[in-house]
């Protein structure tokens, strides 16, 4: 699995990438990432911790010999091993996790968040959290608590069932805790959420330099996300606010968070990180390893890549094809790209909506390709339809090959297509479907902005340029003029985050 390199060299510092559901077990924007940015620097030691699903994910990729190790995570795998607490270490246990889930319930409480998180890590190092939180006490002490009057979660009269589906689903997410976090060395969180938790215990236990990268806001998409999960609100109310406060507290520890864009930069201001830590890092991709993709097909043709998942807005894509081909009767849909598990039924509700507009001879589901450039060959016009993104690497890389873009506004896609490609409303199958037309009937045009848009990519969106910008901040946070994070109060910027992620969507 390992291919012999050189050792890194001996100044060289130690990093631990923090990941969820990406790197190294699956493919897709932020795994490609992590790959370049490990490939890109053989001079450093890699290790990784990965958040996964089940535990029986194998390696998406192939590793280089300078990443030492890999520590999966499942969430859903076998519990940790341990056992319950008894008898008064049980009711120093619930004391704890009284103050951990007023935390979570209760804005007056929010302060408190830190304190008991990690005393709760505390407990899954001692191998007591996840059993104690499989007994009948911890989901008794939350029907207590959330059905207090003045608590918001009172009003939906929640139920003893929602508090065993709430703890169930808390003793999942917090299984990050029992890992064996790093001493030495940095630890770079690739996303918000569940993968910071190893590089919030690293860096309490041991002043272990901390880095946050987000490419999307993780708490704006749980809101998302969560409209459409099947438990009731005080479930939903609970889990929130665990992200909600997980968000905060990175932002808290963080030694220098690094948006991969101007968007994600507004809401880590929002919660509360001082600008002079916040420092933007676009995501690049090689030109040379997408080249212009030459002609365009013969027959007129939108294509699409990424994985099929509600948050990349294909049934908004679907409603502007079946528009787009009310006015050209031969154009196609091909949709390129992996369906995850647990993903298909949202694939076949988009086939079957599809069928419904009466396209769905046109919209073809590819599944996933051998080459990422065959996806934006196949199209006069490559589509975007997201609701939520971060700086997305499908859209700079088919820039880079120089095709016509119709985009979504949601995230960092202005930032990345500037006057290079059509942006719309996220949500607008209208608004896009008018935007494809328009350059399925310009070719000239389309021609125009495909040149621009590469030009825009070589001289702003380089893979070079980000990785050696990561090499410098490792090297800075690892020196000894090393950064600190700022203790901010962790209760003073909840609102504010608060407001924001609500109103997301």
């Amino acid at each position: 699995m390992h291919g012999p390199t050189a050792g890194p060299a001996s100044a060289a510092p130690s990093v631990t990438l923090l990941t969820e559901g990406t790197y190294p077990h699956s493919h897709g924007g932020v795994s490609v990432w992590c790959d370049q940015l490990v490939q890109g620097m053989p001079d450093i030691d890699f290790r990784v911790i990965a958040v996964t699903g089940t535990g029986r994910e194998s390696l998406a990729w192939q590793l280089p010999g300078h990443v030492r190790a890999v520590q999966a995570l499942p969430l859903w795998g076998p519990p940790p091993p341990g056992r319950a607490p008894r008898g008064r270490a049980l009711r120093r246990f619930l004391t704890a996790y009284e103050q951990f889930l007023l935390a979570l319930l209760d804005p007056a409480h929010a302060h408190h968040f830190s304190r008991s998180f990690h005393r709760l890590a505390e407990y899954a190092s001692g191998g007591t959290l996840f059993p104690a939180l499989r007994g009948e006490a911890a989901a008794r002490l939350l029907a207590r608590l959330w059905n207090r009057p003045h608590l918001a979660t009172a009003a939906a009269r929640p139920t003893l069932h929602d508090a065993l589906a709430a703890t169930d689903l808390l003793e999942h997410a917090l299984r990050p805790l029992a890992a064996e976090v790093p001493a030495e060395g940095i630890t770079h969180a690739v996303s918000g959420g569940l993968a910071t938790l190893p590089g919030l215990v690293a860096h309490h236990r041991h002043g272990t330099p901390f880095l946050l990268t987000e490419h999307g806001i993780y708490l704006r998409e749980r809101y998302l996300g969560f409209r459409a999960e099947p438990y009731r609100w005080p479930v939903k109310a609970l889990m929130l606010g665990l992200f909600r406060l997980l968000a905060i507290e990175g932002y808290r520890c963080a030694a220098l968070v690094t948006p991969g864009n101007r968007y994600n930069r507004r809401w880590e201001e929002h919660g509360g990180t001082p600008p002079e830590r916040i420092r933007t890092v676009y995501n690049g991709v090689d030109p040379t390893a997408f080249p212009p993709a030459g002609p365009e097909p013969e027959v007129p043709t939108l294509s699409w890549a990424g994985r099929v998942d509600p948050i990349k807005g294909l049934e908004t894509l679907i409603r502007a094809f079946a528009l787009v081909r009310a006015e050209v009767p031969e154009a196609r849909l091909r949709l390129f790209g992996g369906t995850p598990r647990g993903g298909e039924g949202y694939r076949t509700a988009c086939e079957a909506l599809a069928a419904e507009l009466g396209v769905g001879g046109a919209v073809v589901f590819e599944g996933r390709v051998e080459d990422i450039r065959d996806a934006y060959a196949a199209g006069n016009v490559v589509m975007l339809s997201s609701i939520s993104e971060g700086f997305p690497f499908t859209l700079i890389e088919a820039m880079s090959c120089g095709r016509a873009t119709v985009s979504t506004d949601v995230g960092g896609v202005r930032e990345a297509v500037g006057e290079c490609g059509l942006v719309v409303p996220p949500r607008d199958p209208k608004a896009m479907a008018r935007a494809a037309l328009d350059l399925l009937r310009d070719p000239e045009r389309r021609a125009r902005m495909g040149e621009a848009a590469r030009l825009r990519v070589i001289e702003q969106f380089t893979l070079r340029q980000t990785i050696d910008a990561f090499r410098a901040i490792y090297h800075d946070l690892s020196g000894p003029n090393r950064p600190e994070s700022v203790g901010v109060p962790v209760h003073e910027p909840v609102p504010a985050l608060a407001m924001a992620a609500g109103g997301a969507g």
